[in-house]
């Protein structure tokens, strides 16, 4: 089977696409991602990388303007990927949520497609508030009509981005009304994701779609004391000082710090705090605490190794996310960032265990996923 999956570079969607061209070609797909510059050079077997056209903005282009950012984009990117995906001929496509121009580009020519959510799902729901509040559903009959009032208040942006969607569409050629897809994968931890009356029928729980962008170990400090990981936010709209904030707050504690970083750290560190480009994943396996912005692919992985989390949430899906995790139990969330604040809750986390015992319950609920590769294989016939 052929497949063209689609997904702009930021860390946060081109890294599960990366990992599920991964899983199709071990599985003996032929996937071709799709993607920006900056992952062109990655070498994966059975993958092959190519650019996705149509990313940067054009003369006249608002990115101020959230709604033509996501949908005219969309079409413009739809546009540049026909050709390329009339030369190839795929047997499907998987368009990241946020990449919507794969979608659209496989509805031009009559090939089926899936979307991917390298989160939880994110439309809106009538059992709901509205994704973004942070707030647990409403319950009795003052937390429905707290949740119905919040709903009608953001019901108007909702109808302005159906008919922004529907404008692109009909300019590059398509119906008005949007299909969707014939699939989406949810791909997140079940401990992430909340019951919700109106499911989609097509909507699949996959698990996280984590892959190590480099090779290289990081090695912590020497000592004994506790390793508190700290993972910067890649996303633009993260919390700024994060690494600083954390070692103002444990100097003279005996803690020691190892800190990830997607593009390396600049700046003095003290001699019992690392930073660098290094896998998170043999990391974790040595962490007591993580504190991270809360973007899913940091907060996901964490939680997989059933290592609780300090978060401190940015813009975006952040607060949504950390606020989830924060009802589970596996997290404490610190909201500005602050280094005292940062310290009473890794010192909370440490010493209490029912934090650590809840993020374990959270990884526990990984058997409950689909396999995304036979979801693929199912849609594309």
């Amino acid at each position: 089977m052929r497949v063209a999956v689609v997904a702009g570079p930021d860390a946060g969607h081109a890294i599960p696409a990366i990992e599920l061209c991964r899983r199709l070609a071990d599985a003996g797909d032929d996937p071709i991602l799709f993607t920006g510059e900056r992952w062109l050079g990655t070498e994966i077997p059975g993958v092959t990388f190519a650019l996705l056209k149509g990313l940067d903005p054009r003369p006249g282009d608002d990115d101020g303007d959230a709604g033509a950012r996501l949908h005219a984009r969309a079409a413009h990117i739809a546009t540049e990927l026909l050709p390329d995906l009339s030369a190839l001929l795929p047997d499907l496509v998987v368009s990241d949520v946020i990449t919507a121009g794969g979608g659209m580009a496989a509805e031009r020519l009559g090939i089926p497609w899936v979307e991917l959510s390298p989160h939880p799902l994110y439309l809106p729901s009538r059992g709901l508030p509205p994704i973004g509040s942070g707030l647990a559903p409403g319950r009795g009959i003052r937390g429905r009509a707290r949740d119905a009032l919040l709903r009608r208040m953001t019901a108007r942006s909702i109808r302005q981005g159906d008919r922004e969607r529907s404008a692109a569409r009909l300019g590059i050629g398509l119906a008005e009304q949007d299909p969707g897809p014939a699939a989406r994968l949810i791909a997140t931890l079940p401990a992430l994701e909340v019951p919700r009356p109106d499911w989609p029928a097509n909507a699949h729980l996959v698990g996280p779609l984590l892959w190590e962008p480099t090779e290289t170990v990081l090695t912590p400090p020497p000592g004994t004391g506790p390793l508190v990981m700290v993972a910067p936010s890649t996303a633009t709209t993260g919390v700024v000082g994060m690494l600083d904030a954390v070692c103002t707050a444990l100097d003279g504690t005996g803690m020691r710090v190892a800190a990830t970083m997607l593009d390396g750290a600049d700046g003095a560190l003290p001699d019992w705090a690392v930073a660098g480009r290094g896998r998170q994943d043999l990391l974790l396996e040595q962490a007591d605490v993580v504190v991270c912005g809360g973007g899913h692919g940091m907060l996901a992985k964490a939680l997989s190794a059933g290592v609780p989390a300090v978060i401190v949430p940015g813009g975006g899906d952040q607060w949504e996310l950390a606020n989830r995790a924060a009802r589970q139990g596996s997290a404490v969330v610190v909201r500005p960032l602050d280094s005292v604040a940062v310290l009473t809750a890794i010192e909370t986390i440490l010493s209490e265990k029912r934090f650590a015992a809840a993020a374990r319950s959270a990884a526990a609920t990984a058997n409950r996923v689909e396999d995304p590769v036979g979801i693929c294989r199912e849609v594309a016939g």
